[in-house]
């Protein structure tokens, strides 16, 4: 689904602008208006954001930051924003693919208990199902009982698929359909987008791997991306940044 044009080209001038005050050391002025010119194209992204929905600042300036400091290599990656409920897409080039609402881990927190892997779903205990948060490197690989899956992190058992309509109460088409991120926590750990994004989206993107920033619930950005944290302090003028995503 296309639309919100021009929430899209604002959010693609706020990222170019993020890339200009990064403060990043590895990007020289050439890289960084090279990068403003791939961020900034972003038009024709999906987009399944709930009208009048915004991006926070966080993800605005960490999309930024890891295209002005190379972090992924030239591979594509998402940045997961748990608060919000929102994945946000980019291809290698930088270029925004696609942004759209996503059900995460029905308990708040960024740790992965030992062992997890290795529970059936109804053996992980509710404090355990959360969806960690940091960068993973991932891709597509095998699993034990839902054929070929996009593997966020195979060692916590942490995927993307489609949302499946599973237990009819827990009612996910639903959560992942309503306009606010309040009903999006009821995974077990896993992150689910709608069928058309996956397709549209998601598979295109990450077939041959990528990329994977999950923001924190609780820990500070300085322990979870400390890298990123570093150079927002430095874009700040020194201050300390301990804070958690801002929202």
């Amino acid at each position: 689904m296309y639309r919100h044009a021009a929430i899209r080209a604002f959010r693609a001038s706020a990222l170019a602008l993020a890339l200009a005050c990064a403060g990043v050391a590895t990007a020289s002025a050439q890289d960084t208006a090279g990068a403003q010119d791939t961020v900034g194209v972003a038009a024709a992204a999906v987009d399944e954001l709930p009208p009048g929905q915004e991006v926070s600042d966080t993800v605005i300036a960490l999309a930024g930051w890891v295209v002005a400091s190379r972090d992924t290599e030239g591979y594509p990656f998402a940045i997961m924003d748990k608060a919000a409920a929102q994945i946000l897409v980019f291809g290698g080039d930088g270029r925004l693919r696609g942004a759209a609402p996503a059900l995460f881990g029905s308990a708040v927190g960024d740790h992965i208990a030992p062992g997890i892997a290795g529970l059936a779903l109804r053996e992980i205990p509710g404090r355990d199902r959360t969806t960690p948060a940091g960068r993973f490197v991932g891709g597509y690989g095998p699993s034990l009982d839902a054929g070929r899956v996009l593997w966020v992190d195979y060692d916590s058992a942490v995927s993307i698929h489609p949302t499946a309509t599973g237990v009819p109460a827990e009612r996910r088409p639903e959560r992942l359909a309503s306009p606010t991120p309040d009903d999006n926590r009821v995974t077990h750990g896993c992150i689910n987008v709608s069928p058309a994004f996956y397709e549209q989206v998601v598979r295109q993107t990450f077939e041959r791997g990528g990329v994977f920033y999950i923001l924190p619930d609780k820990e500070p950005l300085a322990k979870t991306f400390p890298a990123f944290a570093q150079s927002r302090t430095a874009a700040q003028g020194g201050g300390k940044d301990t804070g958690r995503a801002s929202h």
